[in-house]
């Protein structure tokens, strides 16, 4: 049997454009003789399609595409995933063939945490068929019904299915592939059976797809890989009467246990024509798979381009101050949209050094964007003449020193209203935990690219662009970061040094661990407390941040949500 996995890139609410896209894979899929293609979780919709299935006429008009689709499965089956309407609304995989829907699967385990809310939107299903094409028996499941050993998997396998076929949306983050990759291995060792797993492509609002489509065979050894964070066409071919030899007992252990689901498991019978002439001989590819720096680089770079090409915006602004985290920011639109559609912006003040200056210029020289000046004295000036009879007899500070971001943002959005460019912030998750940016200033945007990467990280990020070709000059990865809004500033005057402030991020952020954990892997306790403070008071600042892609297994946003008025104090006192 030849299967056909299609890693492809759908859009949100794009019915139209996404049947097109699976026709588009059919298409190609016959030409290589595949038996069966197979497309991501809810294709036809794009994934996830939140509060647009809660409208029947999406989900009616997501039906008539299925129905579309179907009428092109001449001589070739399929497996889509769409919405499906039986009495509730059920996140759904169609079995077509030869212009038919033949058998139609009701996701079962629907997953709620982290960045999904699939039990706000879909019924719990229970069909469950096996078809058996030509004599092959195959089950089909979805996305987290994979993830439960005595789940729907384990009951087709029960029932004999050779090849089970799993469709999903998987959002990326980094350090998830190979554990998923070893849990779909093992399945299949454990079932006795060739799993497909094929996951979607590319950037949807905050989250990133990395693609990255497998087949494992009876024994669990990796036998078909497609590419990292790119459409791809996985072909793969495998032989189904070869003798299996696995764990009855294990297999009958997992399927009795699965009857608790009480799925209802059909079955459907095809036979298709002897197809005449010979396929095109293949050989089952093995990609090797993006990985550490050059796999979070990519994967910034395919969500900032989607987020951007599937809106419609073709240029973006960017304010270039000549530090590292807005070069790293203008390498990665740069290398997302192409050089002539990233605009840099220098908005020197009377802090700014000659050092920035010259190195913003070169990065934007480096990577072949357009630069433009605006000087940010005279409206500085202005403001500090307005507000001089109200601050009169106080100590300069952050009132004074934030004027100026302020006055940058106006410049840029000024620049995106006219012209139609999006604003990218360049504000790292550093910044962001710590509210050590300035709203309404450096943390406006329409976009935030770092806004799930640390600071240590974006030093990483930008050793790796270039080591693809030069960008980011030596100089601004090596130098004190500072925001420059006052004289001889540092970062480190108002945050602990980042190699001591990101572990403690990822403790509190991502592992929530309590304040005597952290200190307990060797953290100073006067640094833990302080940032916890800093983390738990900025709530309602990243509230007003703009989107930003999710790298990390626990981003901010819809990955993390903490109410804004809060008094629970981790330290020990009681908030004030």
């Amino acid at each position: 049997m030849r299967i056909g996995l299609a890693q492809v890139n759908p859009t949100v609410g794009d019915l139209s454009g996404n049947a097109r896209l699976v026709i588009d894979g059919i298409e190609r899929a016959r030409e290589q003789g595949v038996d069966i293609v197979c497309f991501p979780e809810l294709v036809i919709t794009g994934y996830p399609p939140e509060d647009l299935v809660l409208k029947p006429s999406f989900v009616r008009d997501n039906l008539a595409k299925l129905d579309l689709i179907a009428r092109e499965t001449r001589g070739i089956s399929a497996v889509v995933g769409f919405v499906d309407e039986d009495g509730d609304i059920f996140n759904a995989a169609a079995f077509l063939h030869d212009g038919e829907v033949k058998a139609v699967y009701h996701k079962v385990f629907l997953p709620n945490y982290g960045v999904f809310d699939e039990k706000r939107y879909f019924q719990p299903g229970h069909r469950c068929p096996i078809v058996e094409l030509d004599g092959v028996r195959i089950g089909l499941s979805v996305c987290e019904d994979c993830w439960f050993p005595s789940g729907p998997m384990a009951s087709q396998a029960h029932h004999g299915a050779r090849l089970l076929i799993n469709i999903n949306g998987s959002p990326y983050h980094y350090g998830k592939r190979a554990p998923r990759e070893a849990m779909v291995g093992g399945r299949a060792a454990d079932y006795g059976a060739f799993v497909a797993w094929v996951n979607t492509v590319g950037g949807q609002d905050e989250l990133v797809f990395d693609g990255n489509s497998v087949v494992f065979d009876p024994h669990g050894k990796l036998i078909a890989h497609a590419e990292s964070l790119v459409p791809d066409l996985l072909v793969c071919d495998f032989d189904t009467a070869l003798p299996i030899h696995h764990s009855p007992e294990k297999l009958r252990y997992e399927a009795d246990a699965a009857q608790r689901l009480e799925l209802d498991v059909s079955e459907v019978s095809i036979t298709t024509m002897s197809k005449s002439g010979t396929k095109p001989q293949i050989k089952n590819r093995l990609a090797t798979p993006l990985e550490g720096a050059a796999e979070i680089y990519a994967a910034v770079v395919l969500a900032t381009g989607d987020y951007m090409r599937k809106q419609g915006f073709k240029k973006v602004v960017i304010g270039m101050s000549g530090g590292v985290d807005s070069a790293l920011t203008a390498a990665i639109a740069c290398d997302a949209l192409g050089p002539e559609n990233v605009i840099g912006v220098r908005m020197p003040s009377r802090h700014t050094s000659a050092e920035s200056l010259d190195d913003a210029g070169m990065t934007a020289e480096n990577l072949g964007m357009q630069l433009m000046d605006f000087s940010i004295e005279p409206p500085h000036e202005g403001f500090e003449k307005i507000l001089a009879p109200a601050f009169k007899g106080t100590k300069p500070g952050v009132a004074e020193e934030n004027i100026q971001p302020r006055i940058r943002s106006t410049i840029l959005h000024a620049l995106s209203n006219k012209f139609g460019y999006i604003v990218l912030s360049t504000g790292n998750k550093s910044e962001l935990a710590t509210g050590y940016g300035t709203l309404y200033g450096d943390i406006a945007g329409g976009y935030a690219v770092l806004k799930d990467i640390t600071k240590t990280t974006v030093y990483e990020l930008c050793r790796h662009r270039n080591t693809l070709g030069p960008a980011i000059p030596e100089r601004v990865i090596t130098k004190p970061p500072s925001a420059e809004l006052k004289p001889d500033q540092k970062d480190t005057d108002s945050l602990p040094p980042y190699d001591e402030l990101d572990p403690i991020l990822k403790g509190y952020i991502e592992e929530d661990l309590s304040p005597e954990e952290l200190v307990a892997v060797g953290n100073k306790p006067e640094t833990v407390a302080r940032v916890i403070q800093l983390v738990d008071r900025s709530e309602y600042k990243r509230r007003q941040a703009p989107p930003g892609v999710k790298i990390t297994p626990r981003a901010f946003g819809r990955d993390r949500r903490m109410p804004i008025v809060n008094r629970y104090n981790p330290n020990g006192a009681r908030a004030k």
